[in-house]
């Protein structure tokens, strides 16, 4: 049975789509695969995990935030970042959206990845640090956005793990079939269970009886068959 899940390592400026815009390289320029598309997205100057698939349930599982798939970066960052910083990674850091959720931040070593094409422009004197943010969230540029927030900008942004899925024994434009772990796919079999049940409960409110139409200064006429009633009859 073919896999509905594809894991592709996105280098640093394609397109998280199929179709190029202003000639910047997209999808497409590595994937020859037909109706798989994006499960969520990764902006243009980042790079890392993307997860495509062919199935729409699993598409909006994968993409909506409510579905608790936590996703893990690898963020490059201008200085050594402080404890202080990392503290307010983890409560919680203002936005002009919102205060976000309460990340993982933790320091880590340099990984051993990949060299960028083009290369960070690293200023001098000035040393850099890496760090492991993991978020549940997906606010437009939000992980660059919350380290600028505590002083540190990003440098380089690589996204690791979607949930379980990782770039491991992946290169940059490469992709893998993979397959839909147990946990996933009881949550399509649910969200298209509960999907079925609300298009076929029927509408317990039935059509409203239709009022009779009445002309701008118009009365409405006496609705045949209704008999003068006996107590008025009788006055004469």
């Amino acid at each position: 049975m073919p896999s509905h899940l594809i894991r592709f390592n996105k280098p640093f400026q394609v397109l998280s789509q199929f179709t190029s815009e202003d000639d910047k390289m997209a999808l497409s320029s590595f994937i020859d695969v037909p109706d798989f598309y994006s499960a969520g997205r990764l902006d243009y100057d980042s790079e890392g995990l993307l997860l495509l698939t062919n199935q729409g349930p699993l598409q909006h599982l994968i993409a909506s935030p409510k579905f608790k798939m936590p996703k893990t970066y690898w963020v490059q960052v201008e200085g050594d970042i402080s404890d202080q910083a990392l503290e307010q990674l983890r409560h919680g850091v203002e936005l002009k959206d919102g205060l976000t959720k309460p990340a993982q931040a933790k320091r880590m070593t340099t990984p051993d990845i990949w060299s960028r094409t083009p290369p960070v422009r690293e200023r001098k004197n000035i040393p850099t640090s890496w760090l492991s943010l993991q978020i549940h969230e997906g606010k437009n540029r939000q992980v660059r956005r919350m380290t600028a927030a505590v002083g540190f900008p990003t440098l380089r942004l690589i996204r690791y793990a979607i949930g379980p899925y990782t770039l491991d024994d992946l290169a940059p434009g490469e992709w893998q079939y993979t397959d839909t772990t147990s946990e996933l796919q009881y949550e399509v079999n649910q969200f298209e269970q509960q999907r079925k049940k609300q298009a076929t409960t029927p509408n317990r409110r039935g059509p409203r009886p239709e009022r009779p139409k009445v002309s701008h200064g118009k009365r409405v006429a006496r609705q045949p068959g209704r008999t003068q009633s006996t107590s008025r009859a009788r006055r004469k």
